[in-house]
This record gives structure tokens, sequence and C-alpha cells, in this order.
């Protein structure tokens, strides 16, 4: 217990590091996946083309190399971040390019009568989508966008490829100054707890969006 309560300190503070950027990545990413599904049906042939070129290469190379590039190679030609602003912009574009294509599904899914009823009413494009379209989406894409959720919470640990300190990366120091795997343990229970304080609230607001059936 004594040992334990001499990792605590920098696995706390670690902790911070992890849920800033797991919450950066949400507010980012969630609003880039949007314009970028919309930017997947665009009419204009050029805007397809930049958005699926750009969600191609971010889900076509692995996120680990997108961090180690975007923290050394810009710097190379003279554009620096900061680790944590690295590390945010990767996971951001990252988690876009993966949300750009849960919410496509997400609207393609959507009948095009109900576009053409909105359009019959009046309601113009912006009302249409933001008051008829979206929130049928937002209930339908509910169970992948909660895995894509999980799954950051894990992928926070590969920000200690560029310095910062999570708390894997905390913990891999403690451990490696005590010889111990304690501080491993108490890492991956910290883990479980963030996936499981995660998967109660989005089943929940699943349930809630149930009452659109």
């Amino acid at each position: 217990m004594e040992n334990m309560l001499t990792f605590l300190p920098g696995i706390l503070s670690g902790l911070q590091m992890t849920l800033g950027v797991f919450f950066i990545t949400i507010i980012g990413s969630i609003p880039l996946g949007i314009l970028a599904s919309l930017g997947m049906k665009s009419p204009y042939f050029t805007i397809r083309w930049l958005v699926n070129g750009y969600i191609w290469i971010m889900r076509g190379t692995p996120l680990l190399l997108q961090l180690i590039f975007i923290y050394y190679g810009l710097a190379m030609v003279g554009v620096p971040f900061t680790r944590f602003e690295s590390a945010a912009f990767a996971f951001i574009i990252n988690y876009g390019a993966y949300l750009a294509e849960i919410f496509r599904g997400g609207l393609q899914s959507i009948p095009q009568g109900q576009f053409d009823a909105a359009k019959v009413l009046g309601f113009s494009k912006s009302q249409t989508f933001f008051k008829i379209i979206l929130p049928q989406v937002i209930k339908i894409v509910v169970p992948a966008f909660g895995n894509e959720v999980v799954n950051l919470v894990k992928d926070t640990s590969l920000i200690y490829v560029i310095g910062l300190g999570d708390i894997l990366r905390a913990g891999q120091i403690a451990a490696s100054r005590d010889v111990t795997l304690v501080p491993y343990l108490i890492v991956g229970v910290l883990y479980l707890l963030m996936t499981a304080i995660v998967t109660i609230i989005l089943r929940r607001s699943e349930k809630r969006l149930n009452v659109w059936r």
C-alpha cells in the first residue's frame, strides 16, 4: 500500500493528460467527421476527391506513424507543434476520418423521400439537415460511434511516442524505477474504469434515443 501511494501522484498526473487528449479529440473530431461526410456527398468532384483522399490517407496509415510525422516531420519543414498540439491534431484528423465514414453510412440510410418532403414543406437545406436529418443520423450511428470512443480511450496510450506523460508512460517510469508491475496494474484498472464509464454513458444515450422509434 505504501508503494502504491508513491505511484499514484505520477499516474494521476498522467491521467489528466490522457483525459485532455481524449476530450479534445471528441470535441474536434465530431464536427470534422460531419463536415467530411457531407463533403463525400458533395456535387463537386474536386471536393469529393480531396475528402476521399484525406480519409484514405488517415485510415490507411497507422495513428502512431501520423503522430511521429506531425511532431517530428512537420518541425523539419518549419511547422513546429508542441507535443500536446501534435497529439491533439493527429488524433482529431485521424478520428475525424473514421467518424466521417460512420456519419456517411448514417446519411445514406435516410430515405430520399424525407429530403423531398422537407423541400416541399419549405424547409431550407440547413433546416432540413439540422432539424430532420441529423437527429436521425445521430440515433443510427450511436453504436458505431461508441466503438470508436472506446478505441479512443485505449489509443491515447500512443502519445508516449512523442514524450507526453500519459498514464501509461507514468506507469512505465514507476515500474522501471521500483522494478515492480504494480504501476501497470493500476494503469490497467484506470483504463478499465474509463472504458466502463464511457460504455455506460453511451448505452444510456442509446436507450434515450430509442424513444424516436
